[in-house]
């Protein structure tokens, strides 16, 4: 199908995880994305296990449909060259801490010179002000900063990491896509570009819609099980007999009411909060995982049970969607979830695999190339 992205050209000069993933997400809508990068200092999630080809998993599902150049941005020519990219290129995303990209001749004054039109969309942990501007952080960091950790966890062991790496993508891979495409809209009737000050802190101080209004306005902070969303009430996780979980969410009175049928337990009038659950958490522990998916798995109760991402990845529910796709050399991964399906989606690139190619482009011959090549340009 002709993806809604195709003919837009992005450079990517970010690693880990917040701007490949959403250049990842740009690609799967059909935008021309290319990664510069350091082949000296590879991307450490190259190098992450379990490996597939030479590359780990992760860094295959991050970087797929995207071509890469080697390049030495410290090089004196380095700068020359991306100027000349981005003459041809829409956006630019990049994810260095405030100030690198201008002393590396980088920033989006120098480079909009080349290209009144491009977007420039900069990536970081605390943004591009504040007094944390110039702080390494992480996403553990920034859940912290925000005050999202404080209310996360349980009364008496406080706050727990979580696998799924919030802050990064919900906070900053998500929020710059949004961004860069509501730029390329506006560039439609202005004809310039913009530049774009993404900051993980803030999108995760932003997203505690339900209950920072709150504690801003007159009421408490939420605190770790003090809410009916975050294990204050009923709704919550419960242990089974072989140890595994089962998720509650009935909130709403219809699926209490079921649910309370489906267990046997006496609830009309409500029982209050705290009994109803000792009750829930004393049932669940009285039978395995898959006992209770038999019971109630065609009751629409909002009852859903814990699964590995194995075996979410073969559930009839994801399978139905798809969404576990197989690449030609054998790697499962998942698939995109943007409802714009591609029919076949190219591998990750090695490392400066389309070096070459992308000179060519720009009109450097092969004598050009190696000469650039052997003084550093591409290390």
């Amino acid at each position: 199908m002709n993806l809604p992205l195709k003919g837009l050209k992005i450079l990517d000069l970010s690693t880990l995880l917040p701007g490949p993933y959403a250049t990842m997400l740009l690609a799967d809508l059909g935008a021309e994305v290319l990664r510069v990068e350091s082949a000296s200092r590879p991307d450490l999630v190259r190098n992450m296990t379990p490996q597939v080809d030479g590359q780990s998993a992760a860094f295959s599902y991050l970087n797929r449909g995207k071509d890469s150049i080697a390049l030495n941005l410290k090089h004196p020519e380095a700068s020359k060259l991306i100027a000349k990219l981005v003459a041809e290129y829409d956006i630019l995303i990049e994810q260095f801490r405030p100030g690198v990209m201008a002393r590396l001749g980088l920033d989006y004054d120098t480079l909009k010179a080349a290209n009144p039109a491009l977007i420039y969309c900069s990536l970081t942990g605390y943004g591009q002000t504040g007094p944390y501007r110039d702080k390494a952080g992480h996403d553990l960091n920034y859940l912290a900063l925000s005050g999202a950790a404080s209310h996360m966890g349980r009364m008496d062991a406080g706050p727990a990491p979580m696998g799924l790496q919030v802050a990064d993508v919900a906070a900053g891979s998500h929020p710059a896509v949004i961004s860069i495409l509501a730029a390329v809209i506006g560039r439609h009737s202005t004809g310039e570009g913009c530049y774009i000050d993404i900051s993980m802190a803030d999108n995760t101080l932003a997203m505690q819609a339900l209950m920072a209004p709150g504690a801003l306005n007159g009421g408490a902070d939420p605190t770790p099980e003090s809410n009916f969303l975050n294990g204050g009430s009923f709704y919550d996780y419960y242990r089974t007999a072989d140890d595994r979980y089962i998720a509650v969410g009935s909130l709403e009175p219809q699926f209490r009411k079921g649910l309370a049928n489906a267990l046997n337990i006496p609830d009309q009038p409500p029982l209050e909060t705290a009994q109803f659950k000792t009750l829930l958490q004393q049932k669940f522990r009285r039978q395995d995982l898959a006992n209770w998916c038999d019971q109630l798995a065609d009751l629409d109760i909002c009852v859903e049970p814990v699964l590995t991402v194995s075996e979410a990845a073969s559930h009839p529910q994801f399978a139905a969607r798809n969404m576990i796709v197989t690449q030609p050399s054998g790697e499962q991964q998942i698939a995109s979830a943007l409802g714009f399906a591609q029919e076949t989606i190219r591998p990750a690139p090695r490392c400066g695999e389309q070096t070459e190619k992308v000179m060519e482009g720009l009109n450097y011959n092969a004598s050009e190339i190696e000469k650039l090549r052997l003084a550093g340009l591409f290390d």
